[in-house]
């Protein structure tokens, strides 16, 4: 008789994504992307700053194997200099979004009632106010950087967190161990933080996959605008920014940075898409 092989919840969870060919496409380029962020501007002999007059635009060849700007600054440092920044940003929104999000999502779903709807009432009112406005306030007050962006991201991101860790915790809240728990006297704190949190993780993580490609499209499309990260700085935004009015001549400083862009979004979210099935206690046989 065969014995089939027993696997913990995130156990199989590793087994069903690894079955999954989108999900290891993506955890290749996020491996990849990763190591070269760390390591790439420590082999390429430059600074991200260094600048070399007599060698501007130079196509990507020996000398320069992304090219160099209108400055003569390396672009192969420069792109994984902005992976850095990127990666900062859309990681530590997306921590801050779950946080946030769940921690209030917990308490109104654990809670109800009117508590339940004045928390919700408030996370309307933020929802309704314009991104950009956020921004360019935040810009106005404290100047443009890091951490205005991550400011203006986390006051309205965490948001969409908060509705579907709620719409989750509503649903569990009725389960009979939350019952039995509340039946032997286990306190609120006890029962959000040992029952109702972990067995909302699934949605919770594939959502937190999914926040980390909108935050690093967030932070290039604000520093494109001038209201990011600010030159000399290496952001993708700004490189892609410089690029723009030399894509005709000189191609190769608009189409690096972009596809690091367009890539990364890719694979975060093939990887969100991958959590979410594989999370998916419906399609568990």
């Amino acid at each position: 008789m065969q014995i089939e092989e027993s696997y913990s919840f995130f156990g199989e969870t590793w087994v069903r994504l690894k079955s999954n060919p989108a999900a290891l496409f993506a955890l290749w380029i996020l491996a990849f992307i990763a190591f070269f962020a760390a390591f790439g501007p420590l082999i390429s002999g430059y600074t991200y700053t260094e600048i070399h007059l007599e060698l501007k635009n130079t196509a990507p060849g020996a000398l320069y194997w992304f090219g160099s700007d209108e400055l003569g600054r390396d672009l192969f440092t420069r792109v994984w200099w902005g992976a850095r920044i990127s990666l900062f940003i859309g990681i530590t929104a997306a921590l801050i979004d779950v946080v946030l999000g769940v921690l209030w999502a917990s308490l109104a779903a654990y809670s109800g009632g009117k508590v339940d709807e004045f928390l919700m009432r408030i996370c309307d009112i933020l929802y309704s106010i314009p991104y950009l406005l956020v921004v360019i306030f935040l810009t106005v007050i404290r100047g443009s950087g890091l951490m205005t962006i991550l400011i203006a991201m986390t006051i309205t991101g965490w948001i969409n967190m908060a509705r579907i860790t709620r719409a989750q915790i509503l649903q569990l809240k009725q389960s009979d161990y939350i019952m039995a728990a509340h039946a032997i006297g286990a306190s609120p704190l006890r029962i959000i933080f040992r029952h109702l949190i972990p067995n909302a993780l699934g949605p919770i993580i594939a959502t937190m996959t999914l926040t980390v490609p909108t935050a690093i499209f967030t932070e290039a499309f604000l520093s494109f605008l001038g209201l990011g990260v600010q030159a000399p700085a290496a952001s993708w935004g700004v490189m892609v920014n410089d690029g723009l009015s030399a894509m005709r001549y000189y191609p190769w400083r608009l189409l690096f940075p972009a596809a690091m862009i367009t890539f990364t979004m890719l694979a975060f979210n093939l990887l969100g898409n991958a959590l979410r099935d594989a999370l998916d206690p419906r399609l568990r046989t």
